[in-house]
C-alpha cells in the first residue's frame, strides 16, 4: 500500500498510509476505534474505493472494484460480525460465499479434509444455528482457505472465543502462514498481538504513527504507541457491599427461537456497591437472561425483585423509571437503531430519566445536548451528534451505548460485552465509568467473555453455562483453571443451593 488516502464528509479515515506485509508474514494493524483500520481493511477487500493512493498485490498493480474481484486475486477476509444464515448447515452457507461451488458431495468433502488439515474440524451437515460462536468462526475461516487465499484478513477474530479456542485458531494461523500465507490481523488484545504476530503497523487518527515487532514491546507499550499518551489501568476503592439491590430467584425462561438458549432456575443477589461478573462462552443465555433482567422478556410472579419489590411484570420503560437500564451486546439494531441520528438514539433510553419529552412532545434541544454529554464524556469520535449510528466504528458506538447509559445514573445496570471492539484506551475508561457507578452505590452485572475484564472489576464471578448459572464466588483468588471448570458446566453442588453471598 502506497500512499492510500480516503475521506467522507467530515472526516479523513486514512490519510496517506502506506506498509506493506510479507508473504508468511502475521502482520498487525494496530489502533484506536476510528483509527482507521477498517477503512484500510475495506479498500484491500474492494468493498471502498480510495480517493488517491496504489496498492500492489504479488508485484501487480491491484484495484479491486468489488469483493468478488479481490477474492479472485487472492484476497480473503473473516470480518468480526459473522455472515451466516443460521437456517443453512455448514455446507450452504459455504456454498454461498462461493463464484462456483462444486456439487455438494465434493464441497462436503473439501470442507471435512480442509478442516482435519488445519486443526479447525467442523462437519459439514451441521446446522449453523446449532454451532457454537468458535465453530460458526470455523466455517467462515474454512470458506476463506477453500479459496487458498494469498492474504487472509481477520477482523477482532477472537472477541467471542474460549481461551481453549483462540489456542486452536492461533495454531491454524501459523500453519498458513508457515506455507506462505500473508495475514493481516486486526485485534485490541495485545498480548495476542505479541504472541502471534512478527510485525505491526500502528495508526492512529487516520495515519501511520509507528511500526514495530510487537514481540520486542510491552502491551502496554503498544497501547501508549496507539494513544499518544500513558494508559491508566482502572483504580477502585474496595468497600464494603450495601442492602441487596437486585435479586433474582427461580428464573426460568424458555428458549425466545429455535437457536435461542433457554434460561434454567437462576438465582443470585446483587449488593448496592458490587459488580457481578457473568462469564461464559458465547450462546450459553447471555442475550437471554439481559433481556429478563431488562424487562424485553416477560417473567412470571417474584422472580426479579427490585430494593424488595418484584418487578418481574414491567417492561424495559417501566424499569428504566425505576433506574434498572442495560445494554445489550448488539450494538446495531439491539442497542441503537442504526438509521437514527446520535440525538434520536439517545432519546430511545433516555426520554423518561433524562426528562426529554414534555406534555407529548420531544424536546430536541434537551435531547441534543443529551447527546453531545455522551459524545464529549465518553469520547466518541463522530463529526456530530447529527450524525447516523451506523456511520459510527463499531467500538465508537459502543462508547456511545454504555455511555448513554451509564449518565442516567442507574441503581442496576445490566451490560453485555461492555468493551467487545473498542481499544485499551476506550475499554480502559469504560470499566472506570463502570467502577465509579458501583462506588457511588449501584449494582452492576457485567456479562463478558472477556476473562481479564472481568477478574478486574468484578467483587463476585458466576458463569453461565447452557442457560444455568453457577452459584457467585469471590472474584479475587479464582484461577483459570476454576473460571475454566465453571464456565464448562462443572459446578459440582453449588448449583443446587445458589449461593447469594
Amino acid at each position: 500500500m502506497e500512499g492510500l488516502t480516503k475521506a467522507y464528509p467530515g472526516v479523513v479515515a486514512n490519510d496517506d498510509v502506506s506498509f506493506e506485509i510479507a508473504p508468511g508474514q502475521v502482520h498487525a494493524l494496530l489502533g484506536e476505534n476510528g483509527a482507521g483500520k477498517s477503512t484500510l481493511v475495506k479498500m484491500i477487500y474492494g468493498l471502498v474505493k480510495p480517493n488517491s493512493g496504489t496498492m500492489t498485490l504479488r508485484g501487480q498493480p491491484f484495484e479491486p472494484p468489488e469483493p468478488r474481484a479481490a477474492r479472485a486475486d487472492g484476497v480473503a477476509m473473516v470480518f468480526q460480525h459473522f455472515s451466516l444464515f443460521d437456517a443453512l448447515s455448514v455446507a450452504e452457507n459455504i456454498a454461498l460465499g462461493m463464484e462456483n461451488p462444486p456439487p455438494m458431495a465434493e464441497l462436503a468433502q473439501r470442507i471435512s479434509d480442509v478442516s482435519t488439515e488445519y486443526g479447525l474440524p467442523l462437519s459439514p451437515d451441521m446446522t449453523v444455528g446449532d454451532l457454537s460462536a468458535g465453530e460458526r468462526q470455523r466455517v467462515e475461516i474454512i470458506r476463506c482457505l477453500l479459496q487458498n487465499p494469498k492474504l487472509l484478513i481477520m477482523d477482532e477474530p477472537t472477541s467471542v472465543l474460549t481461551p481453549q479456542e483462540v489456542q486452536i485458531l492461533f495454531a491454524t494461523l501459523r500453519q498458513l502462514s508457515a506455507e506462505g500465507t500473508a495475514i493481516l490481523y486486526i485485534s485490541h488484545k495485545l498480548e495476542e498481538i505479541r504472541s502471534l504476530c512478527d510485525q505491526a503497523t500502528v495508526l492512529r487518527l487516520g495515519k501511520v504513527v509507528g511500526r514495530c515487532d510487537p514481540r520486542q514491546k510491552s502491551a502496554a507499550e503498544l497501547a501508549e504507541m496507539m494513544v499518544g499518551s500513558e494508559l491508566r489501568p482502572p483504580s477502585r476503592t474496595p468497600a464494603e457491599p450495601g442492602a441487596p439491590k437486585l435479586q433474582v430467584t427461580n428464573l426460568s425462561l424458555p428458549a425466545p427461537s429455535a437457536f435461542g438458549t433457554a434460561l434454567r432456575d437462576i438465582s443470585f443477589t446483587v449488593h448496592a456497591g458490587e459488580v457481578l461478573g457473568i462469564g461464559g462462552v458465547a450462546g450459553n443465555g447471555q442475550d437471554e437472561l439481559l433481556s429478563a433482567l431488562s424487562g424485553e422478556a416477560a417473567t412470571s410472579g417474584a422472580t426479579v425483585r427490585l430494593n424488595g419489590q418484584p418487578i418481574s411484570t414491567l417492561g424495559p420503560n417501566a424499569r428504566r423509571a425505576l433506574a434498572v437500564l442495560a445494554a445489550p451486546e448488539e450494538r446495531l439494531g439491539h442497542a441503537a437503531a442504526p438509521n437514527m441520528s446520535l440525538i434520536e438514539n439517545a432519546l430511545l433510553t433516555g426520554a423518561t430519566r433524562q426528562n426529554l419529552t414534555r406534555n407529548g412532545f420531544i424536546d430536541w434541544a434537551a435531547t441534543r445536548r443529551f447527546a453531545e454529554q455522551i459524545i464529549t464524556r465518553f469520547d466518541v469520535r463522530t463529526p456530530g451528534p447529527g450524525n447516523a449510528a451506523r456511520a459510527l466504528s463499531g467500538g465508537n458506538l459502543q462508547k456511545f451505548v454504555i455511555g448513554r447509559e451509564v449518565l442516567q445514573t442507574p441503581e442496576v445496570l445490566v451490560v453485555n460485552q461492555p468493551t467487545w471492539g473498542v481499544d485499551a484506551s476506550a475499554a480502559a475508561a469504560i470499566r472506570q465509568s463502570l467502577l465509579d457507578l458501583a462506588h457511588n452505590g449501584a449494582a452492576l452485572v457485567v456479562i463478558s467473555q472477556d476473562l481479564d475484564e472481568l477478574m478486574e472489576i468484578s467483587d463476585r464471578f458466576a458463569a453461565l453455562n447452557e442457560g444455568r448459572l453457577s452459584a457467585p464466588r469471590p472474584a479475587q483468588g479464582l484461577s483459570i483453571e476454576e473460571i475454566g471448570l465453571m464456565m464448562g458446566g462443572a459446578h459440582g453442588m453449588e448449583v443446587a443451593h445458589h449461593g447469594t453471598a
